[in-house]
């Protein structure tokens, strides 16, 4: 079911054979997480890429009051990874914390780099996949600095409910930069 879910994402992002697709899809490996695991901690360097076929991922980093500060969540059927770290392989400044138990799959990122060696559609996979992140980035950071609180609530409602719906408040309110106490008054009113 879950590489069933990975083929699907892969197959409405690239036109690719089916036998190109098998080959991307053996290279990952299925992984089951509890809740709160932590898949990278503050200094490791990101080795994977994550399917989620069924749960919640967080990656958040640790600003410098001490306070965290969620960057993306990634629900069923989206892949996560501390890009940066990923690209670079230096030591991550961000955690990816699971956040609802999970059934994930997973790909090394030599794995991933052999896949973009061998598969002209795994590269352009890869490229709609940081296209789409670079987007969604820019559009996140913008919105801190053009919206006041009750429009970036509103925005996220719109967006992706799922994460006010399933998520606690405490996540919801750093991944929207706002105070807890802010998004209880936000939540209060809608």
């Amino acid at each position: 079911m879950i590489y069933e879910q990975l083929g699907n994402f892969i197959k409405k992002r690239v036109q690719i054979s089916d036998a190109d697709l098998n080959t991307i899809l053996s290279y990952f490996k299925p992984l089951k997480q509890s809740k709160n695991d932590l898949l990278l901690a503050h200094g490791q360097t990101s080795q994977n890429t994550y399917f989620v076929g069924k749960g919640c991922l967080r990656i958040y980093f640790i600003n410098e009051d001490g306070k965290d500060v969620t960057r993306y969540i990634a629900f069923e059927n989206q892949l996560a990874t501390a890009l940066v770290s990923f690209i670079t392989k230096l030591p991550s400044a961000e955690y990816i914390q699971v956040i609802e138990k999970s059934e994930l799959l997973y790909i090394s990122h030599d794995d991933f780099n052999h896949l973009m060696s061998i598969i002209p559609q795994w590269r352009e996979f890869y490229c709609s996949y940081l296209e789409k992140a670079y987007v969604n980035n820019t559009n996140r950071l913008m919105s801190f600095t053009t919206m006041d609180a009750l429009e970036r609530y509103n925005q996220l409602l719109k967006i992706n409910p799922a994460i006010v719906k399933r998520l606690p408040n405490k996540v919801v309110a750093s991944y929207i930069n706002i105070s807890q106490e802010t998004l209880s008054r936000l939540k209060s009113k809608n």
